[in-house]
């Protein structure tokens, strides 16, 4: 009886045992189960918090950006300066900006270059005409195509300095500049034709536009009404043709006037009056026979509404930024005047804007200028 007693009392006390065993293997593993899925919530919040986060992967887009400027067509010998080139490093927003803007201009070029409707206002042959126009510096591989009214002067003087005749653009007396025996800018026209070939693809080549109508009103109030240069030629010779063919009044006898300017640019057939000129029409004529765009390959098109950035950028990519500094350009010479454009063009007929526009189409379409709103009115 106490034998059987002692059994059943150890029993009891080894299911006992048992059951806190099992409770303490349960509540481990709860425990457990807890645990691991503590782990697993802070992982899962370590990795996908913030949004913001995804800001450094902003980076790589930036990055390819940029790098597209080395799509734009640069010579061999040139490279784009370091502060263009991918670095991992956040780039400026102006460092940024400049290279895009040149690339979407480029972009626009090629497109209405292959704009079949505009052929004949945007292609030209290169001619003597147009390689008379392009300025060579082969010490530091660079063409420059010449767009009077522009600002150019400063470009030849920058162009001057680079191949050595004088040591700062301050120093060039205004009158060497022009005189192209004297400047040392040797003119692409002067070489061989496999010399010719070798520059054009190989030198970093870049021009300077403007909106196209003022500079029209520019050309006539240089040439025709200021004459700060004395260049009698352009009152007492060119100036009476153009009369003697435009002017509707024939006995009104004051100078050319921009009506007879405006008719004469516009006539279809003025080439017969610009063989007269010879090349004094550069100064009027249109971009494109100019600098034929649509056959050289730029490698930076400048305007000259933006000057102020273009002109540093365009030393930086020809890679001679730290030998020459553009000459300081006076506060808003360089911003459209658009008052002054319609104040000139307000007293021609429409019929006369029009058949203007019709020859200029092709620059305004090719540099991103817009049509003149009183076109449009």
């Amino acid at each position: 009886m106490c034998f059987a007693d002692k059994t059943g009392s150890n029993s009891f006390i080894w299911l006992m045992s048992d059951n806190m065993h099992h409770q303490w293997l349960l509540l481990a593993a709860c425990f457990w189960v807890i645990f691991m899925f503590m782990v697993a919530s802070k992982f899962i919040t370590l990795t996908f918090k913030d949004p913001d986060g995804y800001g450094a992967k902003q980076e790589p887009l930036i990055l390819t950006a940029v790098t597209k400027v080395e799509e734009v067509h640069v010579p061999e010998e040139k490279h784009w300066p370091e502060e263009f080139q991918p670095t991992g490093k956040a780039f400026s927003g102006n460092l940024i900006r400049q290279p895009l803007v040149h690339m979407e201009r480029l972009e626009l070029l090629r497109n209405v270059c292959r704009d079949t409707a505009l052929r004949n206002l945007s292609h030209t042959a290169v001619s003597k005409f147009v390689l008379d126009r392009i300025f060579v510096c082969d010490k530091h591989k660079i063409l420059f195509c010449q767009t009077p009214k522009v600002g150019n002067t400063q470009w030849k003087k920058v162009l001057i300095v680079l191949n050595g005749i004088y040591s700062a653009v301050e120093e060039i007396p205004e009158n060497i500049v022009h005189d192209h025996e004297k400047n040392g800018l040797p003119r692409l026209s002067s070489f061989s034709d496999s010399e010719i070939k070798k520059r054009l693809s190989l030198y970093f080549k870049f021009f300077i536009v403007r909106d196209p109508f003022e500079r029209l009103i520019s050309a006539f109030k240089d040439k025709f009404v200021h004459n700060p240069r004395f260049e009698p030629w352009y009152r007492h010779e060119i100036a009476p043709g153009i009369i003697r063919k435009y002017r509707k009044n024939r006995t009104e006898t004051k100078g050319l006037q921009f009506e007879d300017f405006v008719r004469y640019l516009g006539d279809p057939n003025h080439r017969w009056l610009d063989v007269q000129f010879g090349d004094h029409i550069i100064h009027w004529v249109t971009y494109v026979e100019l600098c034929a765009p649509c056959e050289i390959t730029y490698s930076v098109i400048g305007h000259h509404e933006t000057l102020e950035d273009d002109a540093p950028y365009i030393l930086k990519a020809a890679g001679i930024d730290h030998l020459v500094s553009y000459p300081t350009i006076p506060p808003g010479i360089t911003v459209y005047n658009r008052t002054k454009v319609e104040r000139y063009f307000s007293g021609i007929s429409k019929r006369d804007i029009r058949r203007l526009y019709a020859r200029f189409e092709g620059d305004f379409k090719l540099f991103g200028y817009r049509e003149p709103d009183f076109l449009l009115n």
